[in-house]
């Protein structure tokens, strides 16, 4: 039996009080962190060469069904407001769109859809697609990233089941074997955090590597509300030097990123 499915650790959650069911769900996460550090050779793997085949112009499909597919989908959705980069990370989710909101029967059972999905977006060679499926059989994510192994793409997977088909079928197998969920099953859970601190990682590291990040700051963040230009402003007085307020502020909004602001105004010194 897939662990993933295996019954809770515990019992009659129904006839739990509201506070023993809310520790019994903190105990369990607290082993999510180790889980996931344990997968950090292979995580490595995979974002050396996603950052080589970046440079050379290719990105990153995110493919999955279900809770696997929403995470991706959001990781990806995420990269352009805080990096001010676009098109580099594409989340797909069984089912279209509509699937991240309402549940589509059956998609995630076709095995030829997923490669379809990535195929519109006319991949080459320098992409990556990785397979989000806490199971590690979901035929969607299974028959996409064989179909782009076959073509010489970059593949790997997230699961959290060990010798699964999914981790046959990439070159970097990202395995997190996070036991039985607090509700038999529900992999939404500790299954769906693993994943999620794993795509933080990620994506995170990449851009990192491919310079959108100085010091600590995201100087290529987009100004999409108040808060960042803000902290773009503060970011900006920092890095040059600047003392006034309203001069970094502007500054900011006339050349729209942290890093062209603060070049500009070095070229002018």
């Amino acid at each position: 039996m897939l662990s993933t499915e295996q019954d809770s650790r515990y019992s009659d959650l129904d006839r739990m009080t509201t506070g023993e069911l809310l520790h019994g769900i903190n105990s369990e996460d607290r082993g999510v962190t180790e889980v996931v550090g344990a997968a950090i050779p292979q995580i490595e793997t995979l974002v050396d060469g996603i950052v080589d085949r970046m440079k050379r112009g290719g990105r990153v499909f995110y493919t999955g069904a279900g809770t696997s597919g929403r995470l991706g989908v959001v990781d990806a959705s995420e990269i352009p407001p805080t990096y001010g980069v676009r098109d580099k990370f594409i989340g797909l989710i069984a089912g279209g769109d509509g699937a991240i909101r309402t549940a589509v029967e059956g998609a995630e059972d076709d095995t030829a859809q997923g490669w379809l999905d990535i195929e519109a977006f006319a991949p080459v060679p320098e992409d990556t697609v990785v397979g989000i499926a806490a199971s590690g059989t979901t035929p969607y994510v299974i028959g996409a990233v064989r179909q782009a192994r076959s073509r010489g793409l970059l593949t790997a997977c997230i699961t959290c089941n060990d010798g699964s088909p999914l981790c046959g079928a990439v070159d970097v197998p990202i395995v997190a074997v996070v036991g039985p969920e607090f509700v038999t099953g529900s992999t939404r859970m500790k299954a769906g955090t693993a994943t999620k601190l794993i795509l933080n990682m990620i994506s995170t590291v990449t851009m990192i590597r491919l310079g959108h990040v100085r010091g600590s700051k995201m100087v290529d963040m987009e100004l999409t509300n108040s808060k960042l230009v803000d902290r773009g402003a503060r970011m900006i007085m920092e890095e040059a030097g600047i003392a006034d307020y309203s001069v970094a502020r502007a500054l900011l909004l006339q050349h729209g990123h942290v890093r062209a602001a603060v070049e500009a105004y070095k070229k002018q010194k």
